[in-house]
């Protein structure tokens, strides 16, 4: 049995028990290696990271550069500084006020109070053909 198992393994019998999750061997100086090589690696990793976001940092430095040139060009504003002042214009207008901050309602929609009201009979006088304003009228 202990033959063939050689055979098929091609003559790996002593991997074999860390291929099955066994023990390693523990040898203070091959553990030692593999920790310097680990913190090693663990360096080039941090150190490629760390050149990875530099590179990024710089395109995003110049992406904003031509989005600024962009800016000026056509008059355009960031989207921070319109929102800040549409916040800003927000404060102003429910400052004092201890309750949220009213919409926006569009002029006409009965907001305004005339002071020389028209009764409905003026209104559908407007909108009637001369001769039948003229009988109305008196």
């Amino acid at each position: 049995m202990n033959f063939v198992m050689k055979q098929a393994l091609g003559g790996a019998t002593k991997d074999m028990g860390k291929m099955l999750g066994g023990e390693e061997e523990k040898d203070p100086e091959v553990v030692k290696k593999k920790k310097e090589e680990e913190e090693e690696r663990q360096e080039a990793l941090r150190q490629q990271e760390e050149e990875r976001k530099d590179k990024h940092r710089k395109m995003e430095a110049e992406r904003e550069v031509v989005r600024q040139s962009i800016r000026d060009k056509y008059g355009l504003k960031k989207k921070e500084e319109k929102e800040a002042e549409e916040k800003a214009a927000m404060e102003q207008a429910c400052e004092g006020s201890l309750t949220r901050a009213k919409k926006a309602i569009p002029a006409g929609c009965g907001d305004e109070e005339d002071e020389d009201e028209e009764s409905i009979l003026d209104t559908v006088l407007k909108f009637l053909p001369g001769p039948l304003k003229d009988m109305f009228k008196k």
